[in-house]
This record gives C-alpha cells, structure tokens and sequence, in this order.
C-alpha cells in the first residue's frame, strides 16, 4: 500500500528536477540575451530589463561592459514544490555569457 505514495513523491521529486533544468536554461538564455544586446550597443539598463523578461521569475541581471566584451551574468532561485518537498531549499541557477563587443556604425 506505500508503494502509491512513493511513486508519487518519486514522480513530484523527478518534475522539481525537471523544471531546475528549464529554469538552468532561462537563465543562459536571459544571459546571452543581455550580453548580446549591451554588445550592440544597447544600454545596459534595458538589456538587463529583457534578461530578466527572458529569464525565469525573479531572475536577477547584472552586466560588465568592457572596450571589446561584454560580460552578463543572471541568476534565479528555483525553490522546491509545495507539499511534499516544501521542507527542501530552494536552489539558485545561474549563467553567465561573454559577447564581443560590436562596432556602432559611428565607429566603422
């Protein structure tokens, strides 16, 4: 009769670990995304701002601008589903991207 119960806590355990990765994958992508756009000549601040659309809830951006590359990084928390594995923390996912930087036409 416990064998019901596992299954499900196996299977709500397997989903958890599931949406870490996704979330691990919003993140890059919300780097990348900030990297790329500073890189042509965005301004940091709006980058950061799509970063964070891209990225998962309460992902948090932050951007390194140097003369030939740009370096982004994001993170977010991932906290584990209610219920069962409520008592487990939650787990920060995190990314970083490096975009050279990109003549502006007033440069060429």
């Amino acid at each position: 009769m416990m064998v019901i119960p596992l299954l499900v806590a196996v299977t709500i355990g397997l989903v958890w670990l599931l949406s870490v990765g996704a979330a691990q994958i919003q993140v890059v992508d919300a780097a990348r995304e900030t990297a790329r756009a500073v890189a042509r000549g965005d301004d940091s601040g709006s980058a950061a701002a799509r970063g964070r659309r891209v990225g998962p809830a309460g992902t948090q951006v932050s951007v390194s601008a140097g003369a030939e590359e740009v370096v982004a990084s994001a993170q977010a928390r991932v906290t584990g589903p209610g219920g069962i594995f409520g008592w487990m923390p939650g787990v920060t996912v995190r990314g970083e991207a490096v975009a050279a930087t990109e003549a502006t036409r007033g440069e060429q």
